[in-house]
């Protein structure tokens, strides 16, 4: 296998492996540092232009007409808010303190997290309903704008800054991420037909510059958990519990879409989270360690969609091979 096509196979976890090593090269060899200077401000701008090329050029494929609603965006919901209302009872009964609260706190976070934005970038290339996937995004973050102000109160009281305050500052973040590009998609789909046929010809350009955003991510994560104000063990269990999360998460929803035929719709729904928005409800309502929680999360989740995209790839190369 050439180097081109080991990289093109295995792109996430080559984005994940290189956000790690350019943080330790930058933050541990002195000669780096100038250049650590210029290329943090410099990341910090790439960071979501990446982000929002990425969604513009996959919302640009979108045809409203065709976004309907479906059974399992509402089973996935329900059970979104089961998953959550377990935790925050645990919390509530066990009077979680110390380490167990954290954790606690760092695993609803990981459940309560809308929908990552680029989950229909994934779900494209599992060959899932891009249309479906794309109304579940815009749903479950309406859904988490109004249960975020509704649930982090019961944990902690720095949490009480008002529902509806909470509930603009959410949608306001949800809209530059999401409303935005999908509306200028709309505009390009329409009425840039070079742009268009652009983005259609090169299929996998959104799935790359997802990539490159999550080289990024991974670098900000890894620098975020070197300096986090916690101990090894507290973090090494956030980490193992935001897995066990993940897992679940994606295993719950896959098991919910394959009654109704989008076992791949439902799996990312409820699996792939919007860790960005996370972090952020996290770091101002929650405990700040709570955030590593998601921060983890989002290697977790990347690498459950890498496995998924080989399983893919094994699965379409079988069945190529058993009709030539």
């Amino acid at each position: 296998m050439n180097i081109l096509k080991f990289a093109k196979n295995w792109t996430l976890p080559l984005a994940i492996m290189t956000g790690s090593a350019f943080y330790f090269m930058f933050a541990r060899v002195p000669a780096l540092q100038p250049a650590a200077a210029i290329f943090g401000p410099a990341f910090d701008v790439l960071f979501p232009l990446s982000v929002f090329f990425t969604l513009l050029a996959t919302f640009s494929k979108v045809d409203f007409h065709h976004m309907r609603p479906a059974r399992w965006q509402l089973v996935v919901s329900l059970l979104q808010i089961l998953f959550a209302a377990i935790v925050v009872a645990l919390v509530a009964v066990a009077r979680l303190q110390g380490e167990s609260r954290l954790l606690a706190e760092a695993a609803l976070t990981c459940i309560i997290a809308p929908c990552a934005s680029a989950a229909p970038v994934v779900t494209g290339k599992l060959g899932g309903n891009l249309h479906q996937m794309t109304l579940y995004v815009l749903l479950s973050s309406l859904m988490a704008s109004v249960v975020i102000p509704l649930l982090f109160p019961l944990l902690e009281r720095t949490a009480d800054v008002g529902f509806f305050s909470a509930f603009l500052h959410i949608l306001q973040r949800l809209f530059v991420v999401i409303i935005l590009p999908l509306g200028l998609g709309w505009v390009v789909r329409h009425y840039v037909p070079p742009l268009y046929r652009f983005v259609v010809a090169h299929s996998d350009l959104p799935f790359y510059l997802w990539a490159f955003s999550l080289t990024i991510t991974t670098g900000i994560t890894v620098r975020n958990i070197v300096h986090a104000q916690a101990s090894a063990r507290l973090i090494g269990l956030i980490a193992l519990g935001a897995l066990a999360v993940c897992l679940v998460q994606f295993a719950a929803g896959r098991m919910v879409g394959r009654r109704s035929g989008h076992t791949v719709e439902a799996g990312q729904g409820l699996g792939q989270k919007n860790t960005a928005m996370a972090i952020w409800v996290t770091s101002v309502y929650l405990h700040p360690v709570a955030s590593l929680g998601p921060g983890c999360y989002v290697l977790w989740q990347n690498l459950v969609n890498s496995y998924e995209l080989w399983k893919k790839r094994r699965n379409d190369n079988t069945t190529l091979q058993k009709n030539s």
